[in-house]
């Protein structure tokens, strides 16, 4: 059954050069979805198809059943907040968000009633005579999505919005956005190459690299059951440390002169040199847990709310964090230690 937004075997090419490549997906109403990828992996050329922006040289793009796929972007009931804010400078809070309802002839008393609406669930109701300059980063950004959201459309996008915030202004930002979409249970595409960013805030996350969709998913499955190498090591931290198969079907593995065990499917031969893959906040500087690797401490960065220590084992490096409390007792460069993680936690790639 399709979705309220439905992508098939989207394409775009640039002169020949290929920037999508079958994109493929369904949106449901009320769906948060983004697409999480380095910078020229196509996600922001995929939002510009949806929006009207950029013609697809093949596929098709429905938005509530309808064929939408070379509708132009004024005749697409879709609203579109950008990285730039795009704010009108000329004009007042209220009269930048009143546009587009100006442009629709909507009448003066159901405009303000709007505007004021508006400015209620962006939380700036004494801002409606501002001018742009007169406003924060934050607030021109919550101005313009309540610019997006005032014609009330099918589908809000949303290109990088908080890029250009400093961090707390965007954590914040982030929560209004996450708190209002879901207030107004409308179907949202939002585009980042922040994987926090894209963690925090979706039902799904499209990971995409070099025009592809490396993997779809919940934020839980796309972090610990990663489905390719580039998803793995793009969306949060990772250790791979090399190791031999010893033997398949039971999970063995050799780390320089230790064995090692994990649960997870090994499709490479005996003999055969793989990677094991780990989360840092899954190895732990003790002997408790199914693996045990001998080390010496290379560095310790301490980052606030976890301690990253950097250790030097037979065969590599792993890196454990450690939650910071205030008795936590801070390794030291060149102390001998040991390095734990459970056979649950790790898996291998060819």
């Amino acid at each position: 059954m399709s979705g309220f937004l439905s992508l098939q075997g989207v394409r775009k090419e640039f002169n020949g050069v290929v920037a999508v490549e079958s994109f493929n997906l369904e949106v449901e109403p009320g769906e948060f979805v983004s697409f999480l990828g380095p910078s020229g992996c196509g996600k922001t050329t995929t939002l510009r198809m949806v929006a009207g922006f950029e013609p697809p040289t093949s596929g098709t793009i429905r938005l509530a059943g309808e064929d939408v796929t070379y509708t132009k972007p004024n005749e697409r009931n879709i609203g579109m907040v950008f990285q730039s804010y795009a704010l009108f400078p000329n004009m007042t809070v209220a009269e930048n968000i009143a546009f587009g309802l100006r442009v629709r002839k909507e009448e003066g008393a159901a405009r303000s009633e709007r505007v004021a609406e508006l400015l209620d669930l962006i939380h700036l109701p004494d801002k409606a005579k501002a001018y742009p300059n007169e406003l924060s980063g934050g607030q021109q950004q919550r101005v313009a999505l309540a610019r997006a959201l005032a014609i009330r459309p099918q589908l809000l996008l949303l290109d990088e919005p908080l890029s250009a915030l400093d961090a707390k202004i965007r954590d914040d930002l982030r929560a209004e956005i996450r708190r209002i979409q879901r207030q107004l249970n409308i179907t949202t595409i939002y585009v980042t190459h922040d994987q926090e960013e894209a963690l925090a805030l979706s039902d799904r996350v499209v990971v995409m690299s070099k025009g592809r969709m490396e993997q779809v998913g919940e934020p839980f499955e796309i972090y610990n059951n990663p489905a390719t190498g580039f998803v793995a090591s793009f969306v949060g931290q990772l250790n791979r440390l090399p190791v031999t198969v010893v033997d398949p079907a039971l999970g063995r593995l050799r780390a320089g002169r230790s064995e090692i065990r994990t649960t997870s499917l090994i499709e490479s031969p005996e003999g055969a040199e793989v990677s094991l893959m780990m989360r840092p906040e899954e190895v732990t500087l003790d002997a408790e847990e199914d693996n045990v690797l001998e080390g010496t401490v290379e560095s310790v960065t301490f980052l606030g709310s976890i301690v990253r220590v950097q250790v030097a084992v037979d065969g590599g490096r792993l890196t454990a964090d450690l939650f910071n409390e205030r008795l936590l007792e801070l390794p030291v460069a060149g102390d001998a230690t040991q390095v734990s993680f459970p056979s649950h936690a790790c898996w291998v790639l060819a």
